[in-house]
Parts: C-alpha cells; structure tokens; sequence
C-alpha cells in the first residue's frame, strides 16, 4: 500500500482528495490546522503546521510515496522549503494555479504566457502577488536536478462553503444572500467569461495524476472546460440562493473591498476576474483518462454545495459586508 501526504488536507480541493486516494487504496495522512474525522480506515489526520519545519522534518521521517501539497507559501520563501519535499518523497504534487496566466491566449493552456514574464505592470512583477509567487515557486522546480514534481494549476475551485463571485468569497456573496442582503459586483466583470470548477472534479484529477512518471516535470490545468460569464454565474446564484447583484463600477466596488486601495486586490480584480478565462483541460483529461461530460456541470455542483449548508448557519458579518451595506444606502440601492 502506497502511502501519501496531503498538506492542506481540508481545504476546498484538499477535503475532496483525502477520500479520492483512500478510495484508490492509498494510506492517507492529512495534515491541517483544523481538526477533521477520517473519512476510512486508511486516512489519518495529523494536526500541525505545515510551515514548522522541525514538523514536517519528523514528518517526512515516516517515508511518503507521494506528497500533494495545496499550501500557500506567499508569506514564506517556498525555496526554504521545495528540497525538502522532493528529496523524501516519490512523487510531489505542487499546487500552483491558472492565475499565474496572463490574458494573451484563449483558452488558457498549460504554454500560455505567464504574467511574471509578459506583464507591463513591473510592481506587480516586483511584487509577492498570488500569481507572482506561484510562477517562482514553479521556476524553482524547473530549474531544480529534480525529475519528480508535477504542478497543477487549478482554475477558480468552489467546494464546501467554499462558493465565490467575481473576487468575494462565501461570506460577503452567498452569506449576504442567505440575509436577503444585496451584493455589489463590478460592471466590468459582468461579461467576463470565467472558469468555476467543482472541488471534487480537480481532487479527482489530481490523484490520478499521482504516480504517473509520464505526468512528472509536466504542468496540468486541473479544472473543467466549462466557462461561463461572471454574469451568468450570479444569475445561477439568483435562482439558488436568491442572491441580488448590483452591477456597479470597478472603482467603486474596490473601495469596498480596500478603503486603503491595496494593489493586491486590485490586481485580484484586474490580472484574474477581468481577463477572458476560458481554460483548455485537455492534457488532464487524456492523461487520466476522464471526460468533460462526466465532470460536474457548473450549476448543478453550486447547487448541491448551497443545499450542503448547515439550516442554522448565520453568515457572520464582516467589515466588507458593512461597507457594502453602507455603499448601498448611501447610493439608494
């Protein structure tokens, strides 16, 4: 029995995974800062911080096969880190996303350009943004004498209250919804295709990339092909959860988010929601052999995440969803 790690364990992909490789026979450790229930006899969960390095050194000491790693190394240098992983593991999955992506190509496949190599914007190549340091997490394996990596790139991944709209997340969207609370979106977006996937779809794809030699040193999107505008995405949320979008100026609706206009949520908005995000799948899809028509369709797999939400669940307020109400009155709307 192959045994694996997965750092990020109950995260929105992560939470998918852990049963997809238990259900491929695999001994699963999870490791998060949330307490979690083994979902089978052959998963265990591990509470700590996947950043400690003295952690995850006693950690790898156990020996892994393979190692799929969904943590998020913006606040520390992913370079204090990637040896570690690939000189005690078989197999390692890096997690990278479909940001790192610049709007030159459409669809989006796995040799379009990058926004660390073609943008303009040379504070944000300057900066540690979202898709800056995912692109340099992904050179340093490329650049490494190590052959036994993989990264994928997911696209915008919904999952257990995990649902989002343009740049808000559950709380400042559905959450407002369910109060029967409008929710502010900018205009510019409204005709933005955008590419939404099901947690469980990518989790799949993701365990059957593990242990394949012919995926290491590849990059695979991870995700569906299926795109719709972030229009009609609020549209599905209307008809779900009765959520009520006011379309409003990109200006207005970032000194919402960020009254102090911090670049990265500007660039959020402006390097991710505002470009064409139509995504070729196909490179997954025949390396592990499943199809697009058995992945999940887009509004059913909102659906049933909005009919998996606790009947008591109270969306907590936040001070986003206050300045939005504030927005609103001030403005009539």
């Amino acid at each position: 029995m192959k045994k694996v790690l997965v750092l990020g364990s109950t995260g929105a992909m992560g939470r998918y995974l852990v049963p997809e490789l238990a259900k491929l026979g695999y001994a699963v450790v999870g490791v998060s800062l949330d307490d979690a229930m083994p979902c089978c006899e052959n998963v265990t969960y591990i509470k700590g911080d996947a950043f400690d390095k003295d952690f995850l050194k006693s950690l790898l000491a156990e020996g892994f096969d393979g190692i799929v790693n969904f943590m998020d190394y913006g606040k520390y240098p992913f370079s204090d880190y990637y040896k570690l992983f690939l000189e005690n593991t078989g197999h390692y999955i890096f997690l990278s996303s479909c940001r790192v992506y610049d709007d030159k190509e459409i669809p989006v496949r796995e040799t379009s350009p990058r926004l660390l190599d073609t943008s303009e914007d040379e504070a944000l190549k300057a900066s540690n943004d979202y898709c800056i340091h995912k692109a340099r997490a992904e050179d340093l394996l490329v650049s490494s004498p190590y052959g036994n990596w993989t990264v994928v790139r997911p696209a915008t991944t919904f999952s257990t209250m995990r649902l989002q709209l343009v740049t808000l997340e559950f709380k400042d969207c559905v959450g407002r919804a369910l109060q029967e609370k409008k929710v502010v979106l900018p205009i510019q977006a409204k005709d933005k295709p955008a590419t939404l996937s099901w947690g469980g779809d990518v989790a799949k794809m993701i365990a059957l990339i593990l242990f394949k030699d012919e995926a290491k040193r590849e990059f695979y999107n991870v995700c569906s092909a299926e795109h719709r505008t972030w229009g009609e995405i609020a549209e599905y949320y209307r008809e779900l959860v009765g959520l009520e979008a006011v379309w409003v100026d990109k200006e207005d609706y970032l000194s919402i988010l960020s009254p102090e206009k911090k670049l990265s949520v500007r660039w959020q908005l402006e390097y991710a929601r505002l470009f064409h995000r139509i995504t070729d799948n196909s490179k997954v899809l025949a390396l592990t052999g499943m199809k697009q028509e058995e992945l999940m369709p887009m509004y059913d797999g909102l659906k049933m995440e909005i009919s998996r939400i606790p009947k008591d669940y109270t969306p907590p307020q936040s001070e986003r969803g206050c300045r939005m109400d504030e927005y609103l009155k001030n403005n009539n709307m």
